[in-house]
Formats: structure tokens, C-alpha cells, sequence
């Protein structure tokens, strides 16, 4: 059985960090690509940041550069989501993802996490 797991949301004040850990298991993922998507209340799910397994070329969104990076342990089976500089917007629920082709989408990916609930205050 695929699951995702994430872990390591909370509660930090606007211009704290988090880091977030997505434990993955039940399968290989060395082939696929893994991302971070967010959704905040009444808002749409949007895409944070994605990675590949098998090399370091990441993805972010623009709203996050230079603030958050993914990363990956391939020992762990596990893709971290480091959040500097936080801001009150960056408060949501924050969802792990993999798709075997292409980078995940909010829309295409074939495995999610339940998702880990960030809030930064202001």
C-alpha cells in the first residue's frame, strides 16, 4: 500500500521557519517526481515546489523562491519542504504528491499525503 505521510506543521510566527518532512513507502519512487502543494481556506490548491527523485533540478513558486527549498533523502524515502521567512499568506494545509510522469500537478498526480496544517501568525 502507497502512502505518504506528511509531518512537521504548526504554529510559528511570521518570519519563523518550518521544515516539513513527507515520509514515503509501499513502493519505489525513484522514478518518480515529487511535490508540495498548499491550499488555503476558500482558495484553490496551488502548486509550492516539486523535485525528481533521481537528480536535484527543483521547481518553486514564485511566491515561495528564495524562502522555501525541497530536498530530498533518498535513504529516508523522504522529500523535506524547508520554509524560511514566513508569512501570514503562506498559512494552509500543505500536501505532499508524487507523479510517475512528468511533475505533479494539482489536478495529475497519482499518490497525495492527508496533508499537515501550517499557520503563521502575524
Amino acid at each position: 500500500q502507497v502512502q505518504l505521510v506528511e509531518s512537521g506543521g504548526g504554529l510559528v510566527q511570521a518570519g519563523g521557519s518550518l521544515r516539513l518532512s513527507c515520509a514515503a513507502s509501499g513502493r519505489t519512487f525513484s522514478s518518480y517526481a515529487m511535490g508540495w502543494f498548499r491550499q488555503a481556506p476558500g482558495k484553490e490548491r496551488e502548486f509550492v515546489a516539486a523535485m525528481r527523485w533521481s537528480t536535484d533540478y527543483a521547481n518553486y513558486a514564485d511566491s515561495v523562491k528564495g524562502r522555501f527549498t525541497i530536498s530530498r533523502d533518498i535513504a529516508k524515502n523522504t522529500v523535506y519542504l524547508e520554509m524560511n521567512s514566513l508569512k501570514p499568506e503562506d498559512t494552509a494545509v500543505y500536501y505532499c504528491a508524487a507523479s510517475r510522469i512528468g511533475f505533479p500537478t494539482s489536478t495529475r498526480s497519482d499518490y497525495w499525503g492527508q496533508g499537515t496544517q501550517v499557520t503563521v501568525s502575524s
